[in-house]
C-alpha cells in the first residue's frame, strides 16, 4: 500500500510544495534524449512531473502509480491528457515493448524486500522492448542521509494554493540498517487538521543493485552520479537484454 504523503487526498494535494523544484528531472529528460526513448514509462510517477515533461517533447509516456490521489493530481496538470495514466503497481504493466522505464526519487528504494524488488524488475522487464533501457536513482548508504534527517528538527512551513498555511515535520523514528523510517506530520491551519505519514526505505548497496539487475537480465551500462546531488545518490542506467 503506498504511504499517506501519496494516498491521502490532501497530502497529495500539497506534495508538489513541498518537494520543491525537482531540478533533478532535467538529467532525466536528458538520459531519455540521450537514448533516443520514444515510448518511456515513469514507474511510480507521483503527481506526474517527470511524465508530463517527458510528454511535452512529443514522447509517448506512460505513467503508473497506485496511489489514485497522487493520479489524480496528476491528471489534473496541463499536458496530463497526453500521458497514459495507470493506477496500480509495476505488475499492472502490459507488454508495451517501451524504450526505456524511469524510477526517481525514492521510487527504488520502496522496495523492501527481495521479492518486491525482483518483482518489480521482472514486471518493468517484461514491459521493455528488447534492448531497452532502465534507468533509477538510489541513495549511496555510506552517505547516512538518516543523520542529516535526524538532525532538521526545525518546521517546514509554507503557504500552499488551495490549501493555505500547511506546517511540516519529519521525524526518523527507527534506523535497523538496511532499513530506514521517518514519520511527516503536517498540521493545516485552515481547520487545525493533523495528518502524519509514515515511511520505510531501503538503502541497497551498489554491488547489491548490480546483482538483482544481473540477475533479472539486465546488463549495467553505466553508474553516475546525481547532478543536482554529487556523491549522494547511484543512477543506475541499464539495458534489458532478452
Amino acid at each position: 500500500m503506498p504511504d499517506a504523503i501519496f494516498s491521502h487526498p490532501r497530502l497529495a494535494v500539497v506534495y508538489d510544495a513541498f518537494d520543491g523544484k525537482r531540478d533533478d528531472l532535467d538529467s532525466y529528460v536528458g538520459l531519455a534524449d540521450e537514448l533516443a526513448a520514444g515510448l518511456v514509462i515513469d514507474v511510480g510517477c507521483g503527481t506526474g512531473n517527470l511524465a508530463v515533461r517527458l510528454a511535452a517533447n512529443g514522447r509517448r509516456v506512460v505513467g503508473i502509480d497506485p496511489a489514485e490521489a497522487s493520479l489524480a493530481v496528476a491528471k489534473s496538470k496541463d499536458g496530463a491528457g497526453t500521458v497514459t495514466w495507470i493506477h496500480g503497481n509495476a505488475t499492472a504493466l502490459p507488454q508495451l515493448g517501451a524504450d526505456l522505464a524511469m524510477m526517481t526519487g525514492n521510487v527504488a528504494q520502496v522496495f523492501l524486500s527481495d521479492d518486491d524488488w525482483a518483482q518489480t524488475l521482472g514486471a518493468v522487464g517484461s514491459a521493455l522492448r528488447p534492448g531497452g533501457h532502465l534507468v533509477f536513482e538510489t541513495r549511496r548508504p555510506e552517505r547516512r542521509a538518516w543523520l542529516e534527517w535526524a538532525a532538521d528538527t526545525e518546521p517546514v512551513i509554507l503557504e500552499v494554493p488551495g490549501a493555505g498555511t500547511v506546517e511540516r515535520h519529519l521525524q526518523v523514528t527507527a534506523v535497523d540498517l538496511p532499513l530506514v523510517s521517518f514519520r511527516c506530520t503536517y498540521r493545516f491551519a485552515s481547520d487545525g487538521a493533523v495528518v502524519t505519514s509514515d515511511s520505510t526505505l531501503r538503502f541497497r548497496s551498489r554491488a547489491e543493485v548490480e546483482s538483482s539487475l544481473a540477475a533479472h537480465d539486465y546488463r549495467v551500462l553505466d553508474v553516475r552520479d546525481a547532478p543536482d546531488r554529487p556523491g549522494r545518490e547511484f543512477v543506475f542506467i541499464a539495458q534489458r537484454m532478452a
